[in-house]
């Protein structure tokens, strides 16, 4: 059986693993804020997140290491993105599966 991805405004909450993928992807320019990955393969959101992986390893995979402009441009889609997973039941203090 084949899975997709459900899509970034879809997904349970926004923050999992692909979620974030998104958000990443998004920061990046990988993407336009119109594509949330609906219907995406597995095999596809993998090439994604290659992408996004190599891209953060220029920064040491940390957002304080990020210029400028890409850290408030993460501040941003990450608060507004944390802040409708909540509304939607998100618990930062609980793992993805709790």
């Amino acid at each position: 059986m084949d899975k997709s991805y459900v899509g970034f405004n879809n997904d349970k909450h926004g923050m999992t693993q692909l979620g974030r993928i998104v958000l990443d992807a998004w920061l990046f320019g990988f993407l336009p804020e119109t594509e949330d990955c609906t219907g995406w393969d597995m095999g596809r959101m993998q090439a994604l997140m290659d992408r996004v992986e190599k891209e953060w390893d220029k920064y040491g995979s940390l957002p304080s290491r990020l210029p400028d402009d890409l850290r408030q441009r993460h501040k941003e889609l990450y608060e507004k993105a944390m802040a409708i997973a909540r509304v939607k039941g998100w618990n930062p203090e609980l793992g993805e599966d709790d």
